[in-house]
């Protein structure tokens, strides 16, 4: 759990020594926040600002692009993700940080749908793309922070990053696609 995580654990994923924590941020929520920070820098890195599909690149390439993005965002900013996924429910700062960072990715992916949607390359399984895109992307950070609902007891991350590069291809462009 997050509150369990130590300021040595923190500091050294922020890059500051712990010794200098508390100069540089008030509390554990604030450097949180500056994480989560870097981690949307580093996804929008990762998925080159969130790209739309290239010409060449086919809906299912584009949904593994993005969902092993996310990927190797959270396995790099393990365990600080996992633990603060995991206490968003009982915490509400943590929660509050983490909604105002899925607002965001949600932000970057919502217009690239709607783009596909009016080139008539996308079919999505409903009209209301951002509440499809959010539920999506929490399914995906909590499969990503192995939580065992989502993962299940064996917490094959491997498999279950399989199983929502599908998630996210048929939620997205439904019966367009094969395979």
């Amino acid at each position: 759990p997050f509150a369990e995580l130590s300021v040595s654990t923190i500091s050294d994923r922020a890059g500051v020594a712990r010794s200098g924590f508390y100069f540089y941020f008030d509390s554990k929520y604030a450097v949180l926040a500056h994480i989560l920070g870097e981690v949307t820098h580093e996804l929008e890195e990762l998925t080159h600002d969130f790209a739309p599909r290239g010409d060449d690149e086919t809906p299912a390439e584009f949904a593994k692009r993005m969902v092993g993005s996310a990927a190797a965002v959270y396995a790099h900013n393990d365990p600080v993700m996992s633990a603060c996924t995991n206490a968003r429910n009982s915490d509400a700062e943590i929660r509050d940080i983490l909604d105002g960072y899925n607002d965001v990715i949600i932000d970057h992916i919502v217009p690239v749908v709607e783009a596909e949607i009016a080139k008539g390359t996308a079919d999505p399984i409903t009209t209301d793309v951002r509440r499809l895109v959010r539920t999506l992307a929490a399914t995906t950070a909590f499969t990503l922070s192995g939580e065992s609902a989502f993962v299940g007891p064996d917490r094959d991350i491997e498999a279950a990053v399989r199983v929502l590069e599908k998630l996210w291809l048929r939620a997205l462009w439904g019966g367009q696609v094969g395979g």
